[in-house]
């Protein structure tokens, strides 16, 4: 028999739906599901609140594998697509009017509080929604498809209202149902801004929570691993700076001493990096020490009498190098849930 038509009449008696899933796309072979979506207000240091118009917007998909903190332990909770509108777009609009601009004229300081109707509260800074390489990845989703594992078939539970969905979570704890309101807020913790200090530098650094310093560090543990970053160094406003690389060890695991991964933390903790002249920026918790991706953030070692030194942060996950903190002086360890 003709091999042609062995294969024609093999393909006619498939059914139609297997045909259909015969793609290479792995997120959209189970059945979408729309989700209850609430009204969800915009406020804060903005100078147009306001309802938001989500249907203005256009649709973001997301995959994430969502997994809990219970009991000290990883819970796995289920795989899926969620689709609907980005952080990133839903504030793109939005006109900006910091409290603190006059000191403090660049907005790395803002972050931005996301809160359901049962009062919960999530956190995300600024340069975390709006300096990543990767874009668009912190949705609040408007419908669900489940990932079913091909041999198992597990049908993992599906939410029923909508859910603000953050992909680069590893412990995905600022998923939170049914937003409703988005504020964006500047620090108002005070430095003293010394703009153009030269030679800058500071041999150590404090890190402190709301109540105390807990510790000075002017040596880097020499037991933690040193990872090197290839970089093209581009800044927002002078554009490129070098491509020369980072070399450092993760940031999180000299903060993991003293800011304790739990569900707080995850969902509302927030640092505040601070270098000697007062240039300082806002790094949420979950950014810096929960991600997926393996983009940490570096402290790199400089020589002491090098301008800038003798630290540096470098935010390998950022396209811009803005929230590159050098001659780091201060990291302060804030819970956003505690402000106003």
């Amino acid at each position: 028999m003709n091999k042609n038509l062995v294969i024609l009449v093999a393909v006619a008696i498939l059914p139609i739906q297997s045909l259909w899933a015969q793609t290479n796309d792995f997120y959209d072979d189970a059945e979408t599901v729309r989700l209850n979506v609430p009204a969800i207000e915009l406020l804060g240091e903005i100078a147009n609140p306001g309802n938001i118009d989500l249907e203005s917007l256009p649709l973001r998909s997301v995959i994430v594998k969502e997994t809990l903190l219970a009991d000290g332990k990883d819970k796995f909770v289920g795989a899926y697509r969620y689709d609907g509108y980005s952080l990133y777009d839903i504030l793109n609009k939005t006109i900006l009017k910091k409290k603190n601009e006059a000191e403090f004229p660049p907005i790395i300081d803002l972050y931005v509080v996301v809160e359901n109707d049962k009062g919960e509260k999530v956190v995300f800074s600024w340069g975390e929604i709006y300096y990543p390489i990767h874009r668009h990845e912190i949705i609040v989703a408007t419908q669900v498809a489940r990932i079913v594992p091909s041999k198992t078939k597990d049908l993992w539970p599906l939410p029923v209202d909508s859910k603000l969905v953050v992909a680069g979570d590893l412990l995905t704890h600022r998923n939170i149902s049914h937003p409703v309101k988005i504020t964006v807020l500047s620090y108002s913790g005070k430095y003293e801004i010394n703009k153009g200090m030269s030679p800058m530098v500071s041999e150590s650094f404090s890190i402190s929570d709301e109540k105390k310093k807990l510790a000075d560090i002017n040596l880097l543990p020499v037991n933690l691993p040193k990872l090197t970053y290839p970089s093209v160094f581009y800044g927002r406003g002078k554009g490129i700076h070098g491509t020369t690389p980072f070399t450092g060890i993760m940031l999180k695991e000299v903060l993991a001493k003293y800011a304790n991964t739990n569900d707080k933390n995850l969902k509302t903790g927030l640092f505040m990096i601070a270098g000697k002249d007062g240039y300082h920026a806002a790094f949420s918790f979950s950014e810096v020490m929960n991600r997926n991706d393996q983009a940490e953030f570096l402290l790199v070692p400089l020589p002491k009498d090098a301008d800038g030194g003798a630290f540096q942060v470098f935010p390998a996950a950022d396209f811009f190098s803005d929230r590159a903190i050098k001659a780091v002086e201060s990291i302060r360890i804030v819970q956003t849930d505690n402000t106003k």
